[in-house]
């Protein structure tokens, strides 16, 4: 196991060599994420010692004194020095000096100034921004550049002139499918502070819960909850917990579909009879507002000025997704209603009643918010809206004259891999805007949908892949090398890890209550070369409900296997150059040896768990993978060519392998196939050309696996 990381972490740093060498001049590779708009790195480094000290000139605010506390206390944890505390009077003896132009907007918003300036030299350091919140993210560009080695810590010289690309950049965490608790929320607010994101989306009401306290209608948290939501103080606690880190907070309470837990207490409110109950399941469901009667206008009306109260936000999200419509064919009086009013369909009811909410929301000085589904001519132009079915249809939203943020190309709950959302851009070249439009796209949001986490695993299901869509959403759109993109991810997960997040332990926390007091060891490298299914196969896979724990193999996979990324670029590159090959050889048959001896150990503890009886066919054929990708090896060394036969087997059995079970895939087996491919073919891959080969590989008709009985 220990040899097959070191593997791994060789590998990372070959890809991030290659990469500088070949795509762009860097006079030095650092660890930044997101890239700052501009670098410049230079001769000399500035020492880290003890005596690092932060002087202050110009403005000083509680937030930034509280973001240099947060930063000193960080650099603490990594260097071991303690640090003067409070802040230097002589300005020219300091290490860091902040020039801060003014503490920024009372309440964040989505026109604050975050530009930043810094320079390190070799005798100081100087962080010059306009607001408190520009230099917030300059601190967390300075904690990045902290590096270390026999002669100490220090900082590299450098001049970094940043700003954002977007202005909104966010993630949405959904509260109710199953149920995140206060703890969970602050530690990755920290975490989205570290990587610059500036957005927290609480999606706080749906048909599995309602997660917000309400003083004027206390049935709803009541009778719709479980006993899980925030009460008031704790979302006032959230909403400085973020403000204080240059964090915007945008409540979602998502209607007229998605409404089954406010029916629980309020059936008064719905298009179809009650009695209601809380849904435990996934999926789309009938329960909707009836958006004819005046009684539930004037209930929301007093919902949305009590909740106005709490979120200062200017942006309140009202959902409007997935609202099927039955309850409202089914109704006669809503029927009647549309026939007087000229209401052609439940498109253009709905859009009746997101204008009446509008108006609502305007009474309590807030812009509206929704899903793709609230488009419609007759929608307010201040109205936002928030595309979950892709760039082009957030295109059609800026061409028709309304703002908008992009998130279906960033569903992390479907476990695809950081390169799928990394390369994923809010303004594609392949979509035709003009300067005028393009600025409508005000950015983009991640979604982390709940319905396959729990507050031990909701983190490393985040994170470390948000950092990535962080970048794409701070960066210039230029930034796009993915080998160096995850190379500098494996360093920002390890300081993600210094904020209080939890990503990298949730998977040993699962595993080690499998095990019992036997050793993961081989449980752990079983975890790491599988991943989650794509999409939504999981609820065809291994249906579930909210009462379901979380606990098995599934959720300590990671949705980008290590191994497998190390396997996918690392055969890329080594077959592709016979000299780099064969001085990696070793480390790649260290890596199918651990494969290949992964039994029987693994057996016993599979044996004495019930839970992971699902896990035996996949430590088997990871074995099976083993010895193929051994054999792989010891051809090419040969010089020999692998028969025909070896291969069409060899690319058989990888196929059965590929295939999901117990909710996973055995993700290092697809990478696999262009070591085989190679073996049979013995190719000067660098005279034929390797991206042409690997193209051809990768439509290389394969032979069916048996047909299962």
């Amino acid at each position: 196991m220990i040899r097959t990381f070191v593997f791994a972490a060789v590998v990372l740093v070959a890809m991030g060599a290659t990469s500088a060498a070949q795509d762009r001049p860097v006079l030095r590779r650092h660890n930044l994420m997101p890239v700052p708009k501009s670098v410049a790195f230079r001769d000399g480094r500035f020492a880290v010692r003890e005596t690092f000290a932060v002087a202050v000139t110009k403005t000083s605010d509680p937030r930034l004194l509280a973001g240099i506390d947060r930063m000193l206390r960080s650099l603490e944890r990594r260097t071991g020095f303690t640090f003067p505390r409070g802040l230097a009077k002589d300005a020219s003896a300091a290490a860091l000096v902040i020039e801060c132009d003014g503490p920024g907007l009372p309440v964040p918003s989505v026109d604050e100034n975050e530009t930043y300036t810094l320079t390190i030299g070799p005798a100081q350091a100087v962080l010059k921004a306009a607001t408190t919140v520009g230099a917030l993210r300059g601190f967390e560009t300075l904690r990045q550049l902290l590096d270390g080695d026999r002669q100490g810590y220090f900082l590299p010289a450098v001049a970094i002139d940043d700003a954002p690309r977007f202005p909104w950049r966010g993630l949405l965490i959904d509260v109710c499918r199953h149920w995140i608790p206060l703890d969970a929320i602050k530690r990755n607010l920290d975490g989205m502070a570290a990587v610059k994101l500036n957005v927290l989306h609480l999606h706080l009401t749906e048909d599995q819960g309602f997660r917000v306290e309400s003083r004027k209608f206390p049935k709803l948290h009541q009778l719709g909850s479980d006993g899980h939501f925030f009460t008031q103080e704790q979302i006032r606690d959230i909403v400085a917990y973020a403000a204080d880190r240059g964090i915007r907070v945008v409540p979602e309470f998502d209607m007229p579909g998605h409404v089954t837990s406010w029916l629980v207490g309020h059936p008064e409110l719905a298009a179809g009879p009650g009695p209601y109950e809380i849904v435990r399941e996934w999926g789309v469901f009938d329960a909707a507002f009836d958006p004819t009667r005046e009684p539930v206008y004037r209930f929301l009306d007093a919902f949305y000025g009590e909740m106005a109260s709490l979120f200062p936000d200017a942006y309140m999200h009202i959902g409007g997704d997935e609202n099927n419509g039955k309850q409202w064919k089914a109704n006669a009086d809503i029927q009647a209603f549309m026939a007087k009013n000229k209401l052609a369909d439940a498109h253009a009811l709905q859009a009746y009643f997101n204008a009446r909410l509008s108006k609502i929301l305007k009474k309590y000085g807030k812009r509206m918010v929704g899903w793709d589904e609230i488009l419609h001519p007759e929608l307010p132009k201040d109205s936002v809206v928030q595309s979950w079915r892709g760039q082009e249809s957030l295109a059609e939203s800026a061409r028709r004259g309304y703002s908008g943020i992009l998130s279906s190309p960033y569903y992390i709950d479907l476990s695809y891999r950081t390169t799928d959302h990394y390369l994923a851009d809010p303004l594609p070249p392949t979509v035709t805007l003009s300067p005028e439009e393009a600025k409508r796209v005000l950015g983009g949001e991640a979604t982390m949908w709940a319905e396959w986490v729990t507050p031990d695993t909701i983190d490393s299901r985040i994170w470390p892949r948000m950092a990535a869509i962080a970048e794409r959403f701070w960066s210039p759109a230029s930034i796009r090398d993915v080998p160096d993109m995850y190379r500098r991810l494996a360093a920002v997960s390890v300081q993600l890890e210094d904020v209080g997040l939890r990503h990298e332990s949730a998977a040993g926390l699962i595993l080690r209550r499998m095990a019992g007091s036997r050793s993961i060891a081989q449980l752990s490298l079983l975890a790491a070369a599988v991943e989650p299914v794509k999409g939504y196969r999981r609820g065809r896979l291994k249906p579930a409900t909210q009462f379901a724990p979380l606990t098995s193999l599934v959720d300590a996979s990671r949705p980008d296997s290590l191994v497998a990324l190390m396997l996918r670029f690392g055969i890329d590159e080594l077959v592709g150059d016979a000299p780099r090959f064969r001085a990696r050889k070793g480390e790649l048959t260290a890596a199918f040896e651990e494969f290949r001896n992964i039994r029987p150990a693994i057996d016993r503890i599979i044996d004495e768990s019930p839970m992971l009886q699902e896990a035996a066919p996949l430590a088997a054929d990871l074995a099976s993978l083993g010895s193929l990708g051994l054999e792989a090896l010891s051809y090419l060394a040969s010089g020999e060519a692998a028969p025909a036969e070896w291969r069409d087997a060899a690319l058989a059995k990888l196929m059965q392998a590929a295939e999901p079970r117990a909710a996973v895939e055995l993700a290092v087996a697809l990478p696999m196939r262009k070591l085989i491919v190679a073996a049979a073919e013995q190719l000067q891959l660098s005279e034929l050309g390797l991206k042409a080969w690997l193209t051809r590989v990768e439509t290389l008709a394969v032979p069916s696996p048996p047909a299962k009985k």
